[in-house]
């Protein structure tokens, strides 16, 4: 079976740091463009980050730019997102997710994304 499964969201004061988890199985991660995502309530989905290990790039929105960090240990199959100086904006439930592609600094075309993890960051 195809999934991620994202792991590591909390509640952390505005300053604060986590890191974001996404294990996948039933593909390799190294074949896909790789992504996050978050969704706020009453808000739309945002792309936070996109990584093409097959291009060789990684983009961030300017909304996480400098704060955020994408990695991947691909001999686990698992995707991270250090996230730093977080502020209550950015409280959202983070999803992670395979894409068949990049274009213009996005991730496209989902083929699979996880349930989420949310991360709620106090003021």
């Amino acid at each position: 079976e195809v999934q991620v499964v994202e792991s590591g969201g909390g509640l952390v004061q505005a300053g604060g740091s986590l890191r974001l988890s996404c294990a996948a199985s039933g593909f390799i991660f190294a074949d896909y463009a790789v992504g996050w995502f978050r969704q706020a309530p009453g808000k739309e989905r945002e792309g936070v980050s996109c990584t093409s290990r097959v291009e060789g790039i990684t983009y961030y929105s300017a909304s996480v730019r400098g704060r955020f960090t994408v990695s991947g240990d691909y001999a686990k199959n698992t995707l991270y997102l250090q996230m730093t100086n977080l502020q209550p904006e950015d409280t959202a439930v983070y999803y992670c997710a395979a894409y068949g592609g990049t274009y213009e600094g996005s991730c496209t075309y989902l083929k699979v994304s996880g349930a989420g993890t949310l991360v709620a960051v106090s003021s």
